[in-house]
């Protein structure tokens, strides 16, 4: 099992986390813990290829979790499809806010 921990403080986003697209059956679970302030935020997952020599995530294709999409409190999910790479981005809040989502992949 694999864990990832990132941490966003303000508008903006975390890295891309790159995810094991081969291990067979794809499982991803994830928290997001709100740290401090009152952020709003969304878990997101791309399709690109984040290995690509000329890959800049802010141009990238990114798409929202079906279920964390401008949430205001700790909330957890999962991936049960595979997918490139997750990330956290914190869309705004109302006041200075750190947000940290913890990932864990199964497999080897």
């Amino acid at each position: 099992m694999r864990t990832v921990v990132l941490s966003q403080t303000n508008a903006g986003s975390t890295v891309p986390c790159p995810m094991d697209q081969y291990i067979s059956p794809f499982n991803v679970g994830f928290g997001v813990v709100i740290t401090s302030g009152a952020p709003t935020y969304t878990i997101e997952h791309t399709f690109d290829n984040v290995f690509a020599a000329n890959y800049n995530p802010a141009t990238g294709t990114w798409f929202p979790h079906p279920t964390v999409q401008n949430a205001t409190t700790n909330q957890d999910g999962n991936y049960a499809f595979p997918v490139s790479a997750i990330r956290l981005t914190i869309n705004s809040g109302t006041d200075t806010g750190t947000a940290q989502l913890t990932l864990k992949q199964a497999g080897i």
